[in-house]
C-alpha cells in the first residue's frame, strides 16, 4: 500500500494529541524545565508496572506532557535512557475504540510491539506502533477508560 492509497483509506475523525512522553530518569530532575514554565503536575505520580515505569503527567492545551521513569533496569525506559539517554520517546494520540483502530492499522501494514493492548496510566488502554513502520517515531494508541463506558 502506498502513502497516498493510505491516506484515502477511512481515518478517525476527531484524532487528538493524547500526550507527549518525555523519557527521563529523574521525575524531580525532568520536571525542573515544566516547572519553570509555570506548568504543574496534573495529579500524583502513577506508577504503570507493566511498563516499568513511573509517569508524571503536565496538562498543556488540553493534552499532557508526560515523563517517564524507569522502575527497574529491564523496563523499556531504561533501555532507551541506556542508548539515548533522557529525551522525546513517543507520541500518543487518543482513540475511542482502540481494538477497531488496532484491527483498521493492522490492514494497512501497521506493526504492533504488542498484539493486545496493554495497560496505562489514569486506567487507559494502550498499543504501540512498531517505529519502523512509522518512520523512526514510535507512536502510542491510547483509549479513555470514558470511551469505553466506565
Amino acid at each position: 500500500m502506498t502513502a497516498s492509497s493510505a491516506l484515502a483509506a477511512p481515518y478517525l475523525s476527531g484524532l487528538t494529541l493524547d500526550h507527549i512522553a518525555v523519557a527521563t530518569p529523574d521525575l524531580d530532575s525532568g520536571s525542573a524545565a515544566y516547572l519553570a514554565l509555570n506548568l504543574r503536575p496534573e495529579g500524583p505520580d502513577e506508577d504503570v508496572p507493566g511498563q516499568g515505569v513511573r509517569v508524571r503527567a503536565f496538562e498543556i492545551g488540553g493534552s499532557l506532557i508526560e515523563l517517564l521513569m524507569p522502575t527497574r533496569e529491564s523496563s523499556p525506559i531504561a533501555t532507551f535512557l541506556a542508548k539515548r539517554g533522557a529525551g522525546l520517546h513517543h507520541l500518543a494520540f487518543r482513540v475511542s475504540d482502540l481494538a477497531a483502530e488496532m484491527q483498521r492499522l493492522s490492514t494497512l501494514g501497521a506493526v504492533f510491539i504488542s498484539a493486545e493492548p496493554q495497560a496505562g496510566r489514569a486506567g487507559t488502554r494502550v498499543a504501540f506502533l512498531h517505529p519502523k513502520w512509522s518512520g523512526g517515531t514510535l507512536i502510542e494508541l491510547v483509549e479513555h477508560p470514558a470511551e469505553r463506558g466506565e
